[in-house]
């Protein structure tokens, strides 16, 4: 299934190959993949909104210092 906005677009998938079933996410723009299981998925719904502005204050990862 793709998932889009005008910010991003991403390809989400089930995943069987690994243990267990985990969800696949794959950025359509750079291919960079992440592979999210039961436990991981489930720790999200536990995250208030903040932590998520937080994550894209700098979605890159945080800035290198000098």
């Amino acid at each position: 299934m793709r998932i889009t906005n005008e910010f991003a677009s991403v390809m989400v998938e089930i995943d069987s190959n690994g243990n267990s079933h985990r969800l696949k996410i794959q950025d359509c723009r750079t291919g960079r993949v992440i592979y999210l299981d039961a436990l991981q998925l489930e720790s999200l719904t536990r995250q208030s909104d903040q932590i998520f502005r937080e994550f894209l204050q700098y979605p890159f990862g945080p800035e290198k210092e000098n």
